[in-house]
Protein backbone atom coordinates (compact mmCIF):
# COMPACT_ATOMS: atom_id res chain seq x y z
CA UNK A 1 0.00 0.00 0.00
CA UNK A 2 1.17 3.50 -0.85
CA UNK A 3 1.06 6.52 1.41
CA UNK A 4 -0.53 9.38 -0.51
CA UNK A 5 0.87 12.87 -0.68
CA UNK A 6 -1.50 15.35 0.99
CA UNK A 7 -2.33 18.50 -0.90
CA UNK A 8 -4.87 21.31 -0.89
CA UNK A 9 -6.22 22.33 -4.27
CA UNK A 10 -7.84 25.74 -4.32
CA UNK A 11 -11.13 26.23 -6.15
CA UNK A 12 -13.02 29.46 -6.67
CA UNK A 13 -15.41 28.83 -3.78
CA UNK A 14 -13.82 26.09 -1.69
CA UNK A 15 -10.74 23.90 -1.29
CA UNK A 16 -10.30 20.23 -2.14
CA UNK A 17 -8.31 18.30 0.43
CA UNK A 18 -6.48 15.50 -1.37
CA UNK A 19 -4.86 12.51 0.30
CA UNK A 20 -6.76 12.47 3.57
CA UNK A 21 -9.43 10.28 2.02
CA UNK A 22 -10.27 9.30 -1.54
CA UNK A 23 -12.48 11.72 -3.42
CA UNK A 24 -15.08 10.26 -5.77
CA UNK A 25 -15.69 12.01 -9.09
CA UNK A 26 -19.01 11.18 -10.71
CA UNK A 27 -19.17 11.04 -14.51
CA UNK A 28 -21.97 12.83 -16.35
CA UNK A 29 -21.89 12.53 -20.14
CA UNK A 30 -24.22 14.94 -21.92
CA UNK A 31 -23.60 13.28 -25.27
CA UNK A 32 -25.74 11.11 -27.56
CA UNK A 33 -22.95 8.60 -28.18
CA UNK A 34 -21.06 7.87 -24.97
CA UNK A 35 -19.79 4.31 -24.59
CA UNK A 36 -20.96 4.18 -20.98
CA UNK A 37 -24.53 5.46 -21.04
CA UNK A 38 -25.54 5.86 -24.69
CA UNK A 39 -27.14 9.29 -24.49
CA UNK A 40 -29.06 8.56 -21.29
CA UNK A 41 -28.44 12.10 -19.99
CA UNK A 42 -28.50 14.01 -23.26
CA UNK A 43 -31.45 16.23 -22.27
CA UNK A 44 -30.91 19.05 -19.77
CA UNK A 45 -33.59 17.80 -17.36
CA UNK A 46 -32.14 14.29 -17.24
CA UNK A 47 -28.60 15.61 -16.85
CA UNK A 48 -29.60 17.87 -13.94
CA UNK A 49 -31.49 15.03 -12.26
CA UNK A 50 -28.45 12.76 -12.64
CA UNK A 51 -26.17 15.45 -11.18
CA UNK A 52 -28.26 15.71 -8.03
CA UNK A 53 -28.51 11.92 -7.80
CA UNK A 54 -24.71 11.68 -7.81
CA UNK A 55 -24.42 14.40 -5.18
CA UNK A 56 -26.89 12.54 -2.95
CA UNK A 57 -24.98 9.30 -3.54
CA UNK A 58 -21.84 10.88 -2.12
CA UNK A 59 -19.88 12.21 -5.08
CA UNK A 60 -17.30 14.85 -4.16
CA UNK A 61 -16.89 16.21 -7.70
CA UNK A 62 -19.10 16.10 -10.80
CA UNK A 63 -17.26 15.71 -14.12
CA UNK A 64 -19.39 16.81 -17.09
CA UNK A 65 -18.38 15.90 -20.64
CA UNK A 66 -20.13 17.06 -23.80
CA UNK A 67 -17.87 15.35 -26.35
CA UNK A 68 -17.52 11.59 -26.53
CA UNK A 69 -13.96 10.25 -26.35
CA UNK A 70 -14.89 6.60 -26.79
CA UNK A 71 -12.56 4.53 -29.00
CA UNK A 72 -13.08 5.50 -32.64
CA UNK A 73 -14.75 8.85 -31.97
CA UNK A 74 -13.64 11.81 -34.08
CA UNK A 75 -14.78 14.81 -32.02
CA UNK A 76 -17.22 17.67 -32.54
CA UNK A 77 -16.88 21.44 -33.12
CA UNK A 78 -16.49 23.71 -30.09
CA UNK A 79 -19.83 25.37 -30.89
CA UNK A 80 -21.66 22.06 -30.59
CA UNK A 81 -19.82 21.12 -27.40
CA UNK A 82 -20.76 24.47 -25.84
CA UNK A 83 -24.39 24.10 -26.96
CA UNK A 84 -24.61 20.78 -25.12
CA UNK A 85 -22.69 21.86 -22.04
CA UNK A 86 -23.79 25.40 -21.28
CA UNK A 87 -27.51 24.76 -20.56
CA UNK A 88 -26.56 22.08 -18.02
CA UNK A 89 -24.03 24.33 -16.29
CA UNK A 90 -26.54 27.15 -16.18
CA UNK A 91 -29.22 24.87 -14.72
CA UNK A 92 -26.85 23.65 -11.98
CA UNK A 93 -25.23 26.99 -11.12
CA UNK A 94 -25.84 27.97 -7.53
CA UNK A 95 -27.79 24.77 -6.87
CA UNK A 96 -25.23 21.97 -6.86
CA UNK A 97 -23.11 21.95 -3.71
CA UNK A 98 -20.21 19.90 -5.05
CA UNK A 99 -17.70 21.40 -7.52
CA UNK A 100 -18.07 20.80 -11.24
CA UNK A 101 -15.22 19.67 -13.46
CA UNK A 102 -15.53 20.00 -17.24
CA UNK A 103 -14.07 17.31 -19.46
CA UNK A 104 -12.89 19.20 -22.55
CA UNK A 105 -9.89 19.48 -24.84
CA UNK A 106 -10.69 22.96 -26.14
CA UNK A 107 -9.64 26.31 -24.65
CA UNK A 108 -12.73 28.12 -25.94
CA UNK A 109 -15.03 25.58 -24.28
CA UNK A 110 -12.99 25.67 -21.08
CA UNK A 111 -13.22 29.45 -20.77
CA UNK A 112 -16.99 29.52 -21.25
CA UNK A 113 -17.44 26.62 -18.82
CA UNK A 114 -15.43 28.31 -16.08
CA UNK A 115 -17.40 31.49 -16.63
CA UNK A 116 -20.63 29.50 -16.25
CA UNK A 117 -19.73 28.01 -12.88
CA UNK A 118 -17.37 25.10 -13.49
CA UNK A 119 -14.31 25.11 -11.22
CA UNK A 120 -12.00 22.40 -12.57
CA UNK A 121 -10.71 21.53 -16.05
CA UNK A 122 -10.12 17.94 -17.14
CA UNK A 123 -8.17 17.55 -20.40
CA UNK A 124 -7.86 13.99 -21.70
CA UNK A 125 -5.34 15.11 -24.33
CA UNK A 126 -2.88 16.45 -21.76
CA UNK A 127 -2.79 19.80 -23.61
CA UNK A 128 -1.76 18.18 -26.90
CA UNK A 129 -5.04 19.04 -28.64
CA UNK A 130 -5.10 22.71 -27.59
CA UNK A 131 -2.19 23.99 -25.44
CA UNK A 132 -4.08 27.26 -24.93
CA UNK A 133 -6.29 25.44 -22.46
CA UNK A 134 -3.42 25.85 -19.98
CA UNK A 135 -3.61 29.62 -20.45
CA UNK A 136 -7.30 29.47 -19.52
CA UNK A 137 -6.55 27.41 -16.40
CA UNK A 138 -3.87 29.91 -15.37
CA UNK A 139 -6.13 32.90 -16.03
CA UNK A 140 -8.93 31.51 -13.85
CA UNK A 141 -6.53 29.85 -11.39
CA UNK A 142 -8.48 26.66 -11.95
CA UNK A 143 -7.15 23.19 -11.12
CA UNK A 144 -6.11 21.29 -14.23
CA UNK A 145 -6.31 17.53 -14.65
CA UNK A 146 -3.79 16.32 -17.22
CA UNK A 147 -4.34 12.88 -18.71
CA UNK A 148 -2.01 10.95 -20.99
CA UNK A 149 -3.49 9.48 -24.15
CA UNK A 150 -1.40 7.67 -26.75
CA UNK A 151 -2.78 8.88 -30.08
CA UNK A 152 -6.31 10.31 -30.31
CA UNK A 153 -9.70 8.80 -29.43
CA UNK A 154 -10.14 7.84 -33.08
CA UNK A 155 -6.80 5.99 -33.30
CA UNK A 156 -5.84 5.10 -29.73
CA UNK A 157 -6.87 1.44 -29.71
CA UNK A 158 -5.50 0.66 -33.16
CA UNK A 159 -1.91 0.59 -31.90
CA UNK A 160 0.92 0.16 -31.96
CA UNK A 161 1.02 0.25 -28.19
CA UNK A 162 4.10 1.39 -26.30
CA UNK A 163 6.79 -1.19 -25.61
CA UNK A 164 7.23 0.22 -22.10
CA UNK A 165 3.89 1.64 -20.96
CA UNK A 166 5.16 3.17 -17.70
CA UNK A 167 7.95 4.98 -19.52
CA UNK A 168 5.53 6.14 -22.22
CA UNK A 169 2.99 7.50 -19.72
CA UNK A 170 5.65 9.12 -17.57
CA UNK A 171 7.17 10.87 -20.57
CA UNK A 172 3.77 12.07 -21.78
CA UNK A 173 2.76 13.39 -18.37
CA UNK A 174 6.07 15.22 -17.96
CA UNK A 175 5.48 16.95 -21.29
CA UNK A 176 1.96 17.96 -20.25
CA UNK A 177 3.23 19.30 -16.93
CA UNK A 178 5.90 21.35 -18.70
CA UNK A 179 3.31 22.89 -21.03
CA UNK A 180 1.04 23.76 -18.11
CA UNK A 181 3.82 25.26 -16.02
CA UNK A 182 5.07 27.42 -18.92
CA UNK A 183 1.54 28.84 -19.19
CA UNK A 184 1.56 29.81 -15.53
CA UNK A 185 -0.41 26.97 -13.95
CA UNK A 186 0.97 26.50 -10.44
CA UNK A 187 2.24 23.10 -9.37
CA UNK A 188 -0.35 22.89 -6.59
CA UNK A 189 -3.18 23.13 -9.14
CA UNK A 190 -2.11 20.17 -11.32
CA UNK A 191 -3.53 16.64 -11.02
CA UNK A 192 -2.32 13.74 -13.16
CA UNK A 193 -4.29 10.91 -14.79
CA UNK A 194 -2.44 7.99 -16.44
CA UNK A 195 -5.32 7.50 -18.89
CA UNK A 196 -6.44 3.94 -18.25
CA UNK A 197 -7.97 2.62 -21.47
CA UNK A 198 -6.67 5.44 -23.65
CA UNK A 199 -4.11 4.00 -26.05
CA UNK A 200 -3.08 1.09 -23.84
CA UNK A 201 -3.49 -2.64 -24.34
CA UNK A 202 -5.71 -4.49 -21.88
CA UNK A 203 -2.63 -5.91 -20.12
CA UNK A 204 -1.00 -2.48 -19.94
CA UNK A 205 -3.98 -1.09 -18.04
CA UNK A 206 -3.38 -3.62 -15.28
CA UNK A 207 0.33 -2.91 -15.34
CA UNK A 208 -0.30 0.81 -14.85
CA UNK A 209 -2.63 0.16 -11.92
CA UNK A 210 0.07 -1.96 -10.28
CA UNK A 211 2.72 0.70 -10.94
CA UNK A 212 0.80 3.77 -9.76
CA UNK A 213 3.31 4.26 -6.91
CA UNK A 214 5.98 4.92 -9.53
CA UNK A 215 3.79 7.56 -11.20
CA UNK A 216 3.24 9.14 -7.78
CA UNK A 217 6.97 9.90 -7.72
CA UNK A 218 6.29 12.67 -10.22
CA UNK A 219 5.08 14.60 -7.17
CA UNK A 220 1.48 15.30 -8.17
CA UNK A 221 -1.88 13.94 -6.97
CA UNK A 222 -3.28 11.10 -9.07
CA UNK A 223 -6.73 10.63 -10.56
CA UNK A 224 -7.63 7.20 -11.95
CA UNK A 225 -10.62 6.25 -14.08
CA UNK A 226 -11.28 2.55 -14.72
CA UNK A 227 -15.06 2.60 -14.57
CA UNK A 228 -16.82 0.15 -16.94
CA UNK A 229 -13.89 0.22 -19.38
CA UNK A 230 -13.20 -2.23 -22.18
CA UNK A 231 -10.37 -4.09 -20.47
CA UNK A 232 -12.81 -5.06 -17.72
CA UNK A 233 -15.32 -6.23 -20.31
CA UNK A 234 -12.61 -8.41 -21.86
CA UNK A 235 -11.47 -9.79 -18.51
CA UNK A 236 -15.02 -10.72 -17.53
CA UNK A 237 -16.02 -12.04 -20.98
CA UNK A 238 -18.22 -15.11 -21.31
CA UNK A 239 -18.38 -17.36 -24.35
CA UNK A 240 -16.17 -14.95 -26.26
CA UNK A 241 -18.41 -11.93 -25.63
CA UNK A 242 -17.25 -8.96 -23.51
CA UNK A 243 -19.19 -8.43 -20.31
CA UNK A 244 -22.01 -5.92 -20.67
CA UNK A 245 -21.56 -2.52 -19.03
CA UNK A 246 -23.89 -3.36 -16.15
CA UNK A 247 -21.85 -6.53 -15.51
CA UNK A 248 -18.64 -4.58 -14.93
CA UNK A 249 -19.48 -3.02 -11.56
CA UNK A 250 -17.62 -5.60 -9.46
CA UNK A 251 -14.66 -5.47 -11.81
CA UNK A 252 -14.69 -1.70 -11.49
CA UNK A 253 -14.81 -2.06 -7.71
CA UNK A 254 -11.71 -4.25 -7.75
CA UNK A 255 -9.76 -1.75 -9.83
CA UNK A 256 -10.98 1.21 -7.76
CA UNK A 257 -9.70 -0.57 -4.65
CA UNK A 258 -6.36 -1.30 -6.31
CA UNK A 259 -6.10 2.33 -7.44
CA UNK A 260 -6.67 3.66 -3.93
CA UNK A 261 -4.27 1.24 -2.25
CA UNK A 262 -1.63 2.17 -4.84
CA UNK A 263 -1.94 5.91 -4.32
CA UNK A 264 -4.90 7.39 -6.22
CA UNK A 265 -6.31 10.55 -4.65
CA UNK A 266 -9.43 10.70 -6.84
CA UNK A 267 -11.36 7.93 -8.60
CA UNK A 268 -13.58 8.77 -11.57
CA UNK A 269 -16.66 6.54 -11.73
CA UNK A 270 -20.13 6.11 -13.20
CA UNK A 271 -21.67 4.07 -10.38
CA UNK A 272 -21.27 6.59 -7.58
CA UNK A 273 -23.36 4.94 -4.87
CA UNK A 274 -21.44 1.67 -5.11
CA UNK A 275 -17.99 3.19 -5.53
CA UNK A 276 -18.38 5.57 -2.58
CA UNK A 277 -18.75 2.45 -0.43
CA UNK A 278 -15.75 0.82 -2.09
CA UNK A 279 -13.62 3.94 -1.53
CA UNK A 280 -14.64 4.18 2.12
CA UNK A 281 -13.57 0.60 2.84
CA UNK A 282 -10.36 0.93 0.82
CA UNK A 283 -9.50 4.09 2.77
CA UNK A 284 -9.93 2.17 6.01
CA UNK A 285 -7.48 -0.42 4.72
CA UNK A 286 -5.07 2.31 3.71
CA UNK A 287 -5.31 4.11 7.04
CA UNK A 288 -5.64 1.01 9.23
CA UNK A 289 -9.25 1.44 10.17
CA UNK A 290 -9.43 5.17 10.84
CA UNK A 291 -12.91 6.33 9.87
CA UNK A 292 -13.71 9.27 7.63
CA UNK A 293 -16.69 11.55 7.17
CA UNK A 294 -18.69 10.81 4.01
CA UNK A 295 -17.65 14.12 2.51
CA UNK A 296 -15.09 16.70 3.64
CA UNK A 297 -14.11 18.72 0.61
CA UNK A 298 -14.36 22.04 2.41
CA UNK A 299 -11.17 23.08 4.15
Amino acid sequence: MTKRKRQRVKLKRTTLVLGERTLVMGVLNVTPDSFSDGGKFFTVDRAVEAAFDMQRAGADILDIGAESTRPGSSGIPASEEIARLLPVLQALRGRLKIPISVDTQKASVAEIALGAGAQILNDISGLKNDPRLADVAAKFRAPLILMYIRGTPRTMQKGPFAKDVLQDVTRGLRQAIATARRAGVTKSQIILDPGIGFGKSFAQNYELLAKLPQLARLGYPLLVGTSRKGFLGATLAREGKPAALEERILGTAATVTASILNGAHIVRVHDVHEMVQVARVADCLLHQGRRFASRSTNA
